[in-house]
């Protein structure tokens, strides 16, 4: 029996969701099962988390998203003419696209933009605003968990090149070899000619790193928690909210922060038929943050693919915006 576009459309809508259960269902029990109890970071980014994190990039004691605006609205001429005219805009994890607004009212000669984000609902209002705001810039956004393979909609169009962007610090989430595997992924969907445009979080004091990840206002708090709810939403986990506490440590050994969920109590997790028990004080990682020296994110660049082609920082040195260019 034929279906209706806006059946048809339904449907798709709950394969996707279905499978996005599926793969948070996976996660979730091989982290709890693990030694060293961790869940990835991608799964704090349901449409709630999304909405959390944007109000994390406006707390004082966040800097990453004032600085990398600053940084890229006092460069922004440098950074237009390093992607250069008809190339095609890869944004990887574009959110709310805030601060790729900036570089398409100032670059008049794009071929395309693909906005990609793991929530679904987020990504399509964004690029709704942008058609609003730019009508002759074709724009097809993309709901994919852009850390796994995916497909590029068909918009190279007339793109004498590719252009990837990934705004904010979230190269650092990775860890290193999952990093150079990702941005070598990068460089592959970019080709030859291409070029990526990034944020990297440079190497700074514990202080304002502990600030920054433990925010007086408790939205960081409530973004870490608010996995558990969803736990307990699309899993069905018994589980108490309140008897785990948010906590962003540095880790010295590795260089960067993380995000923990700290039990309080003697308590378990169940999930189906399995009871993950946890003892006062255990943990649920939620996420690392690196933080790079410039020499060394470019020996990482470097492995993957990539030159470093130019670097902007702000006055203190907290942030950087990179050019790269695919090596040749």
């Amino acid at each position: 029996m034929p279906v209706s576009a806006e059946e048809a459309t339904e449907h798709a809508t709950d394969r996707e969701t279905s499978v996005e259960t599926s793969d948070f269902r996976r996660d979730v029990l091989e982290g709890l099962r693990a030694r060293e109890k961790a869940i990835p970071c991608k799964h704090l980014y349901d449409e709630r988390g999304s909405q959390l994190f944007d109000q994390i990039c406006e707390q004082p004691e966040y800097y990453p998203t004032r600085t990398e605006i600053a940084i890229t609205r006092d460069h922004l001429g440098e950074i237009v003419d390093k992607i250069g005219a008809q190339a095609l805009l890869i944004e990887y994890g574009s959110g709310t696209s805030e601060k790729t607004r900036l570089l398409l009212a100032a670059h008049p000669s794009l071929a395309g933009y693909v906005p990609i984000d793991i929530a679904c609902l987020h990504v399509q209002e964004a690029a709704e605003q942008i058609r609003d705001e730019h009508p002759e810039l074709r724009v097809e956004p993309l709901c994919a968990d852009y850390t796994e393979d995916f497909e590029l909609p068909d918009v190279n169009g007339d793109a004498r090149r590719r252009v990837a962007y990934f705004p904010g610090s979230t190269i650092g989430n990775f860890d290193p070899e999952d990093a150079q595997d990702f941005l070598a992924r990068i460089a592959e969907t970019v080709g030859a000619g291409g070029g990526l445009l990034l944020g990297v979080d440079l190497m700074k004091d514990e202080q304002t790193l502990r600030a920054a990840y433990n925010d007086e206002a408790g939205v960081t708090a409530a973004f870490n928690k608010n996995l558990l709810r969803r736990m307990k939403r699309e899993l069905d986990a018994e589980l108490s909210v309140d008897d785990f506490a948010h906590e962003g440590r540095y880790n010295p050994g590795r260089g960067c922060m993380e995000m923990h969920l700290v039990s309080q109590t003697a308590q378990a997790i169940v999930i189906g038929d399995e009871a993950f028990s946890f003892p006062q004080g255990e943990t649920i990682r939620t996420e690392r943050s690196h933080k790079f020296t410039r020499s060394g994110f470019a020996r990482l660049a470097r492995r993957a693919g990539f030159r470093v082609d130019a670097v902007w920082t702000d006055a203190d040195d907290l942030f950087s915006v990179q050019y790269l260019e695919r090596a040749a």
